[in-house]
């Protein structure tokens, strides 16, 4: 359950995207752990992202990282101290200490942002153009869009 005291924010659409971000990433490892005990299937793809359950997890951790680190560096505020994601080969067994870190760093770098910061447009490190709220708004699907993969492939595996 996401922390709801954030009261101190400025713009209460950030806080809001930041909690249910919170909820998002706190909903996606249950549902990762699960696959990983069901014996689940990755498809196969290209995508180094999708190489490995650890390698997945890696991904979504170092993605919810990097949308933070992104915002505050556009929108030129302090440096937001959250460490690199665990790499793969020990992302299971730091998980959970890794996403209350992640989600400790998330919780007060935007809260003294108010709505006009977060508009302005800005190229994202992956080249597209997109405003602040946009880019929080990615960071709340992200997870979303994994954990709905995740749950899809254990309903195409259940009997």
């Amino acid at each position: 359950m996401p922390c709801r005291d954030l009261q101190d924010y400025r713009w209460r659409g950030a806080r809001a995207l930041v909690l249910i971000h919170e909820q998002s990433m706190r909903e996606f490892l249950p549902v990762w752990r699960e696959a990983v005990r069901w014996g689940v299937r990755l498809p196969t793809t290209d995508d180094p992202d999708y190489a490995s359950f650890p390698t997945l997890l890696h991904h979504v951790f170092r993605a919810s990282r990097g949308y933070m680190t992104w915002l505050c560096e556009k929108l030129e505020l302090p440096d937001p101290r959250i460490e690199p994601a665990p790499p793969a080969e020990v992302v299971e067994r730091d998980a959970d200490r890794y996403l209350e870190h992640l989600l400790e760093r998330w919780r007060t770098s935007l809260a003294g942002v108010d709505e006009a910061r977060l508009q302005p447009i800005f190229k994202t490190r992956w080249g597209a153009d997109i405003s602040g709220e946009s880019m929080l708004e990615h960071a709340v699907v992200h997870p979303l869009r994994h954990r709905f993969q995740l749950e899809e492939l254990m309903e195409r595996a259940s009997p």
